[in-house]
């Protein structure tokens, strides 16, 4: 059974005051606006309203907390980079971002959501290495990867990878997803799972740790 089966919503939160108790691990998800991060959290728990998917990039103002079964949580965080948000709001964001990345304990891991055709952004690259010195693992997710052809988006997967290899050693993993396709599911839960339920992960070689699948 997928780690990601029987998803709920639990609650919206708009200051770190409010958040939960850090009751069971957290697996947060992370990224620009419009790259699909609300699509794909959808597609991974196998519904279709769980997120909030809008066309208007900069809509998700809050941080969404989904329960799972073994107790744990995925967190819908708001996305960044989308120029039209106020700026008093747009601090708003960000603050509530890296306070909540900073300082949640029981936060295990990131997912990076990066549109494949435009991966790799400012903003993207400062949220990594704003978040690497905490020792927790990044999975990037290229998604997308159905407005490609097969050889573009293996092409894209390998120029980021190559870029990626500036990060510490084993502690970024990248790979391409399609919500449309509903490809690259597999490779997420495998990664998650890692991180939700430690005593399930298989060791990781070097070259494990940039294993995207594969491309379409």
């Amino acid at each position: 059974m997928s780690v990601f089966q029987n998803a709920q919503f639990e609650l919206s939160v708009a200051h770190t005051a409010t958040l939960p108790p850090p009751v069971g691990r957290e697996v947060a998800f992370v990224g620009r606006s419009n790259a699909g991060k609300s699509s794909a959290i959808n597609t991974l728990t196998g519904q279709t309203r769980l997120a909030f998917v809008s066309r208007t990039p900069g809509r998700t103002q809050l941080i969404n907390f989904f329960r799972l079964r073994c107790g744990a949580a995925l967190v819908d965080l708001p996305g960044y980079g989308y120029a039209k948000v106020p700026e008093a709001v747009r601090r708003k964001w960000q603050g509530l971002l890296e306070r909540y990345l900073a300082e949640r304990a029981n936060l295990v891991g990131l997912v990076l959501i990066m549109d494949v055709r435009h991966p790799l952004k400012e903003l993207d690259v400062r949220m990594m290495e704003w978040f690497l010195p905490t020792g927790r693992p990044i999975h990037v997710l290229l998604t997308k990867s159905d407005k490609l052809s097969r050889g573009q988006a293996a092409a894209a997967l390998q120029a980021v990878r190559r870029a990626l290899r500036e990060m510490p050693a084993g502690q970024v993993s990248v790979q391409l997803f399609s919500s449309l396709e509903r490809s690259g599911i597999e490779e997420v839960e495998r990664v998650v799972a890692g991180w939700l339920l430690p005593e399930t992960a298989a060791p990781q070689t070097d070259d494990a740790a940039f294993d995207g699948g594969n491309a379409r």
